[in-house]
């Protein structure tokens, strides 16, 4: 898949402080990449780099394989994390203005402007200020403005903050239409839940340094330990897990049912396989549960930033 996004080993130093060091990631054309990391480990220098909003002291951006310049800024849409709309403007006045530092003419970005606010229903915002607006208000108008210009690049820098769960999800679901129309994505959040929904590749800095970086589903293959989570029926539950921890990687699972099943972790060595893990439980009572334990990014991540430190 070619990238529409490479940083090629980018430095930056603010002082004695490094905050970015050797960092390079590849950001797949019409994917959506998390970019991940504890506060304070480079992702927001990383993120203005690529927004050319402070250059890196060395390394180098490339944009649909162009070095990246000045006008390659029409290109690309940024939500920042701490919003930046002028509070006295009315709605309207200040999504014209902004429409137009993008590139746009008058005439159409009031066309995509009134497409955005309908599908938005949130016309009758058009002449409120924005000071008159709650936090979640005034981020959906932040999003319009953001991705009016049709970029190629969308970066959206922890986008469902100050959202109630319904508007969250309105706006996830337009994330995802994004992609699926040609835009490519950048996501930096906090909220692992949100990256299991959205992110086909994620990379992950700390301390400056980029620590892992990939397709999720292989990231989350190369986490797996070959474990599977149990739920026996069986008439003697302390008699069998004696048996099994004999024989297995046996531990305690915790999950709800509604019947006294045995619950437990299994872990195998390379000799035995899933299959006969399950031929061996059917012998031994009603298996109710038997499902690989896959690891979240919520577990890689505080796993790797562990290892790491």
């Amino acid at each position: 898949m070619a990238n529409l996004l490479e940083v090629q080993q980018a430095t930056k130093q603010f002082g004695n402080f490094t905050a970015l060091q050797d960092v390079s990631i590849q950001v797949p054309k019409g994917s959506i990449f998390g970019l991940l990391g504890p506060n304070g480990a480079g992702k927001t220098t990383l993120i203005r780099i690529i927004n050319q909003i402070t250059l890196p002291d060395k390394g180098s951006v490339y944009l649909d394989n162009e070095l990246l310049k000045p006008q390659h800024i029409r290109d690309i849409g940024y939500l920042p994390e701490e919003r930046g709309l002028y509070k006295s403007m009315k709605v309207g006045e200040q999504a014209l203005y902004l429409a137009q530092l993008k590139g746009l003419s008058k005439t159409e970005a009031k066309e995509r402007l009134k497409y955005w606010f309908d599908k938005f229903d949130i016309s009758h915002w058009w002449n409120k200020k924005i000071q008159e607006l709650s936090k979640g208000m005034a981020q959906k108008v932040q999003f319009i403005v953001t991705v009016l210009h049709k970029p190629k690049l969308l970066i959206f820098d922890e986008p469902f903050s100050g959202f109630d769960p319904i508007n969250a999800n309105v706006i996830k679901d337009e994330i995802l239409q994004l992609r699926d129309e040609g835009a490519t994505v950048i996501f930096s959040t906090h909220r692992m839940e949100s990256v299991e929904e959205l992110c086909d590749h994620i990379a992950l800095i700390n301390k400056s340094k980029k620590i892992l970086e990939g397709k999720l589903t292989d990231i989350k293959r190369a986490y797996k330990s070959n474990t599977f989570e149990v739920g026996l029926l069986t008439e003697n539950n302390t008699d069998l897990y004696t048996t099994l921890q004999d024989k297995f990687n046996v531990a305690p699972a915790d999950f709800k049912t509604i019947d006294d099943q045995l619950k437990m972790k299994i872990t195998l060595d390379n000799n035995t396989s899933s299959n006969e893990l399950l031929q061996y439980l059917s012998d031994k009572g009603q298996v109710m549960r038997f499902n690989e334990v896959i690891p979240g990014v919520n577990e890689i991540f505080i796993k790797t930033i562990t290892e790491n430190e």
